[in-house]
C-alpha cells in the first residue's frame, strides 16, 4: 500500500518543480509576449499542432490542456482575434464548430516551441542526465494513464 505522505510529498515536488520552471521560462523570455503567447495560449497552440490537421472541437481540446473550459474559451477568443485561430463550421456537425491553427500561429507555435524546448533542455539537463530523463518521463506518462 502506497504510504499517504509518500504520495504528496512526491506530488509537491512534482508541482512545485513545475512552478519553478515555469517562473524561469518566464523570466527567461522563453514566451511570446510580442505576440501575446504565454504558458496558455501555447499550450493551446502546441496542442493543436498534435491533433489531426490541427483542427479539435473545444471539448476535445479542454480534455487535452490545463485550463477549465470557461477560462479555455475566452482565451480561445482571444487567439481567434490575433489570427492565430480560426473557427469553422464542423463538417461532421455544423451546429458544431472546429478550432483551426492558422498559418500564423503555427509560425508562433514553432517560434516560442524552439525556445521553450531549449529552456527545458538547459533546466533539466543542469540536474538530470539521459537515464534520469527517462525515468522521469515514463514514470509521468504511468502517473498520467492512472
Amino acid at each position: 500500500m502506497t504510504s499517504t505522505r509518500l504520495a504528496v510529498e512526491a506530488w509537491e515536488a512534482l508541482f512545485r518543480t513545475q512552478a519553478a520552471l515555469i517562473r524561469r521560462f518566464g523570466d527567461q523570455d522563453v514566451w511570446s509576449p510580442e505576440h501575446g503567447v504565454g504558458v496558455r495560449e501555447y499550450d493551446v497552440l502546441y496542442t493543436l499542432t498534435s491533433c489531426e490537421q490541427g483542427r479539435a472541437r473545444l471539448g476535445a481540446l479542454a480534455e487535452a490542456v490545463l485550463l477549465p473550459q470557461p477560462s479555455l474559451s475566452r482565451l480561445v477568443d482571444r487567439l481567434v482575434a490575433q489570427g492565430l485561430l480560426e473557427r469553422e463550421p464542423d463538417p461532421a456537425d455544423r451546429r458544431g464548430v472546429v478550432l483551426v491553427l492558422t498559418d500564423a500561429g503555427r509560425a508562433v507555435q514553432r517560434e516560442v516551441g524552439r525556445r521553450h524546448a531549449t529552456a527545458i533542455a538547459e533546466a533539466l539537463g543542469e540536474h538530470l542526465d539521459d537515464d534520469e530523463l527517462t525515468v522521469l518521463r515514463d514514470l509521468c506518462r504511468k502517473a498520467l494513464r492512472a
